[in-house]
């Protein structure tokens, strides 16, 4: 396994989890974590965006599902390596079968988005086999504390399409992050969050990159408690 240093924690990583990215990244770093004391999240992999969400909120504790055997075990490998073990916990399972009588103030998700092909790379994680955003937007909506907030980090393209089911679930879209990979281009990804109260709505932009792999001060800012960027 290759690892990935962040500067509180390492990431182990295998050929056959999906890979720390910048999608999890993004969402670990911008997720709204700061009223969250029971935290979900959907769709483990590696373990990063809960070990981010972690480090931002020292109160919050974390509960991490995964259907794949060896993403489970990946993450418990990160969670117990972290200095926030105490706080992190993470179970195989199913979340279309997953019972529990607790709410959750965040639930949080990097979901698959590709539809099913014939490509075997990443598929449990990238492929809507196992979860469709149907079945991920329903279950969340009936976990969701009173006050609870679910977000997402998905591709523009599918964005209509997922704030429309949204609501069809009697969730709320309160906030809409248009990410762009580079500046000048069109949006590359969406991150979504939703609650079950209808509050004020507020969207904004954030570039990754300003030129081809040249990050942007707004990313550098974002990231810097957590990457270790070269001199």
């Amino acid at each position: 396994m290759k690892s990935f240093n962040f500067k509180q924690f390492e990431i182990q990583q295998s050929s056959d989890v999906f890979r720390v990215g910048t999608d999890g990244v993004l969402l670990g770093a911008l997720a709204n974590i700061h009223l969250a004391d029971n935290v979900l999240e959907v769709g483990t992999g590696t373990g990063l965006i809960s070990l981010m969400l972690a480090q931002r909120n020292l109160n919050s504790n974390f509960l991490g599902i995964d259907i794949n055997n060896e993403a489970v075990d990946l993450t418990k490998l990160n969670f117990e390596n972290s200095p926030f073990k105490l706080r992190l916990k993470n179970i195989l399972q199913d979340f279309k079968t997953f019972k529990t009588e607790e709410k959750f103030d965040l639930i949080v998700s990097n979901p698959p988005y590709f539809e099913e092909n014939s490509s075997g790379k990443d598929i449990l994680a990238r492929q809507t086999i196992e979860l469709n955003f149907h079945q991920l937007i329903s279950k969340s909506s009936k976990l969701l504390s009173e006050s609870g907030i679910f977000s997402v980090i998905i591709p523009f393209e599918v964005g209509d399409y997922f704030i429309d089911m949204a609501k069809e679930n009697q969730l709320f879209l309160n906030r809409k992050i248009n990410i762009y990979g580079i500046e000048n281009s069109k949006i590359k990804r969406l991150i979504l969050e939703f609650s079950l109260t209808d509050k004020t709505f507020n969207e904004s932009d954030f570039i990754i990159e300003k030129s081809p792999r040249k990050y942007s001060e707004h990313y550098l800012e974002l990231t810097k408690e957590f990457h270790v960027f070269g001199k």
